[in-house]
């Protein structure tokens, strides 16, 4: 019996570890996003002209809501592939 492999949708290959440091909070919010670094970029850039809330989905599709005037700085990464054992070392 053979599993055939699904090509990867934009959902699996587009995804993006957002940290937000938010003012007058000791901890910061790190969300994993399946939007791309560029979304989210323009999503941060267009809520800190308005002064309009910045909305955040993550993978598990909760939704963060930061006030833009809040939001002290942000950290865009690409998740990597998580390895497992010792095969790569």
């Amino acid at each position: 019996m053979t599993t055939k492999k699904v090509n990867s949708t934009k959902s699996d290959s587009a995804r993006s570890e957002v940290r937000i440091s938010v003012a007058d909070q000791v901890r910061e919010l790190t969300i994993e996003t399946t939007s791309d670094r560029d979304e989210v970029l323009s999503m941060i850039k267009k809520s800190l002209a308005s002064s309009e809330p910045l909305v955040l989905s993550d993978t598990r599709g909760r939704q963060y809501v930061v006030p833009a005037a809040k939001i002290g700085s942000v950290e865009i990464g690409d998740i990597s592939e998580r390895r497992v054992g010792f095969a790569g070392a």
